[in-house]
């Protein structure tokens, strides 16, 4: 069993940044692909990136590409999420996922994943 935990979210105007923490549980951690997800009010929650066990692997959605950046530190068992110039468009509640045996084809969807965190919202106001 694998626990996330979200953290970093907040206010912040449009074109500020933030950084999203992920913490997970477990002696596992280095060998699962790690993602982050997001769900605005009233719409299905959309994938935003991945990154692979050893973080040679990264994937993006294209509306984030160039301003959000995906990393890992795998001794302290943490997913970052770096958001540079956000936008309102950008608002939603974040979520961490995990994926012990992942698989590219579903990769950016929540079918991908075994275990989800709580959740971190991050409002940008225009």
């Amino acid at each position: 069993q694998v626990q996330l935990v979200e953290s970093g979210g907040g206010l912040v105007q449009a074109g500020g940044s933030l950084r999203l923490s992920c913490t997970a549980s477990g002696r596992t951690f280095s060998n699962y692909l790690m993602a982050w997800f997001r769900q605005a009010p009233g719409k299905e929650r959309e994938f935003v990136a991945a990154i692979s066990s050893s973080g040679a692997l990264i994937f993006y959605t294209d509306s984030v590409k160039g301003r959000f950046t995906i990393s890992r530190d795998n001794a302290k068992n943490v997913v970052y999420l770096q958001m540079n110039s956000l936008k309102p468009e950008d608002t939603a509640v974040y979520y961490c996922a995990a994926a012990p045996r992942p698989d590219v084809g579903v990769l950016r969807t929540t079918r991908g994943y075994d275990y989800w965190g709580q959740g971190t919202q991050v409002t940008v106001s225009s």
